[in-house]
């Protein structure tokens, strides 16, 4: 079996493009992958057909650590535009490989450790400075069945907050942990916003409220500065999802700049690279908590990895926070109940992508956000 034609559709949503890959092979079979990368979607798409062209079109869709090892060997200048397009070609050819052997993706790289997949809500918080508004879009989350939710209480701030502005975020914190009670996690999303002597401050403020996790709270690049957070902070730090590959997790875990990761299937280059990452992590003894502010696809796909890795904690999704046609895309794909997704159990990564609901969306070239503007949130929190 060869692939024969490689395709890119984009899909328009209000912040972001959804990217699809889709391959063909010369016995009829169909792969979906996901290569999503806000903001640079067209970028990933051509660097996909380019791709196309010079690698994939006459290769087994079996030679995934082939096609993975050239691209970064030969091609080398690596980055989260090209570990994205890299992504969405290997997650198409891993559903090919499924769908030609009957077998979901999960079976192929050891099975199923569990059973479902705990989840927590993203995107559900936008309240316009009304705090009785965020109370209740909180306790609606709660009533969805979520066991556990993420938010940034920080607005628009930059490198360093105000007095004023730290006892906003801690006021709004409080009036979240007070709505939901004491048995719903709440994670604390920093959006790589501060020094590291900011974070400091502000994590400490966040003690009372018993987050599960603070998330990034510095920006990403500087593992050293990084590992001095974690080392002198008083609650979990989550980090990751702008780290690429095993190679720059392996320096992160090294560091010890991380007490839970957060690898982002895309970013990271595919399915089989964040499942090494999360073997690396395993050696470290921390535990998985994927990045996934993707659609319908991308999280199926995260599912089959977080069936299957031992130290998975806990899987993002923005599934009831997202376009109400989100799930039109993939019909059939597992819903959110009760704060859990059942793993899916039809061959490759269960789905199928509905062509008609991409043409009704198509790309919208303004879907951006800017997280240091003060109406972010309105944008990304519908």
């Amino acid at each position: 079996m060869k692939i024969t034609n490689v395709e890119v559709f984009l899909t328009g949503t209000a912040w972001r493009n959804f990217l699809f890959v889709k391959l063909t092979t010369d016995e009829g079979l169909i792969g979906w992958g996901d290569g999503t990368l806000e903001w640079k979607e067209s970028a990933v798409r051509d660097i996909i057909l380019d791709f196309g062209r010079r690698y994939v079109i006459g290769m087994s869709p079996f030679n995934i650590e082939d096609l993975w090892f050239k691209l970064y060997q030969i091609e080398h200048n690596t980055g989260p535009i090209m570990f994205a397009a890299m992504a969405g070609i290997e997650t198409a050819m891993w559903d090919l490989v499924g769908k030609a052997l009957g077998q979901p993706v999960y079976n192929l790289v050891g099975g199923a450790v569990r059973k479902r997949i705990e989840v927590y809500a993203n995107g559900w918080y936008a309240y316009q400075g009304d705090l009785g508004k965020l109370t209740d879009r909180a306790q609606e989350a709660v009533g969805r069945g979520y066991k556990a939710m993420k938010f940034d209480p920080f607005g628009p701030g930059g490198r360093e907050l105000s007095s004023e502005q730290l006892t906003d975020a801690c006021r709004i914190v409080e009036a979240v942990r007070k709505a939901v009670g004491e048995n719903i996690d709440l994670m604390l999303e920093f959006h790589g916003r501060f020094s590291p002597i900011m974070a400091l401050e502000a994590i400490r403020a966040m003690v009372p409220y018993r987050p599960r996790w603070c998330e990034e709270p510095i920006p990403a690049h500087n593992h050293e500065s990084m590992a001095q957070v974690v080392a002198a902070s008083p609650l979990r730090i989550a980090t990751g999802e702008h780290t690429y590959s095993r190679f720059g997790f392996l320096d992160l875990l090294s560091r010890k700049a991380a007490h839970l990761i957060q690898p982002d299937l895309v970013y990271s280059g595919g399915f089989l690279e964040t499942k090494k990452i999360a073997a690396i992590a395993e050696a470290f003894y921390v535990s998985v908590a994927p990045h996934n502010c993707r659609g319908p696809l991308g999280t199926v796909i995260a599912m089959h990895l977080c069936a299957n890795i031992p130290n998975f904690d806990v899987l993002e999704t923005f599934e009831d926070y997202d376009v109400p046609w989100r799930c039109d895309l993939t019909p059939g794909t597992p819903r959110v109940v009760q704060g859990y997704y059942s793993i899916p159990d039809k061959p490759g990564w269960g789905v199928e992508i509905d062509e008609e609901v991409i043409r009704a969306h198509p790309e919208n070239p303004d879907a951006k956000l800017n997280m240091f503007s003060g109406e972010w949130e309105e944008i990304m929190c519908k």
